[in-house]
């Protein structure tokens, strides 16, 4: 079976006098539906309480002002860390925001494939390619990143994607090092998960 990653979907939900259509990627309108589905009925908000999913446009919010979409690709740039709060982010948290950046510009059409190949993240973050092998491993290790063998022509590449898990693990360890908006200049500050 093929999927054509181009297919505009289009979808209509009418509930009560409320009629609403939604088109987009297969990705973006699923997640439209849900979000209205659990905001017009009830029960479904219970269901949402305990799921855990990121939106393109929640990651967009959380990490704008550390994540820039570049004609290069998906980058980690973080003009003032100070501003935000942070004196240095650790070479784990920079392989997970370049996943996170990579996975961005997957949702928003940017790229084909969120997928990252070791090399790949250590050429974009320009940190040591040991380190970034051991914080792949450990990544991988705590289930924040996802380790998959791809075949191509030239025969089989390992490349990693961040997991549900590790978008949470890592907004969770900068929200307790980024200064609340009130002590900053600018109001860009990662909200809660």
């Amino acid at each position: 079976m093929s999927e054509n990653t181009n297919s505009i979907i289009n979808a209509s939900i009418t509930f009560g006098d409320v009629r609403v259509q939604f088109n987009g990627s297969a990705e973006s309108v699923l997640i439209s539906i849900i979000n209205f589905l659990t905001k017009h009925i009830p029960t479904l908000d219970l269901a949402k309480k305990i799921s855990l999913n990121y939106a393109v446009t929640d990651l967009i919010e959380m990490y704008s002002s550390m994540i820039k979409i570049t004609p290069e690709g998906p980058r980690v740039i973080i003009s003032d860390p100070y501003e935000l709060g942070i004196k240095k982010i650790s070479d784990k948290e920079m392989v997970a925001l370049e996943l996170i950046a990579s996975k961005i510009a997957k949702d928003l059409g940017k790229i084909s494939n969120d997928a990252m190949q070791a090399s790949e993240i250590q050429s974009t973050t320009a940190l040591n390619p040991k380190s970034v092998s051991s914080r792949l491993s450990e990544l991988v290790k705590a289930g924040y990143v996802v380790r998959d063998n791809t075949r191509d022509g030239a025969g089989s590449t390992v490349v990693y994607r961040i997991t549900t898990s590790g978008i949470h693990w890592l907004t969770s360890t900068m929200i307790k090092r980024i200064k609340p908006p009130s002590m900053t200049s600018s109001s860009s500050s990662i909200p809660q998960p």
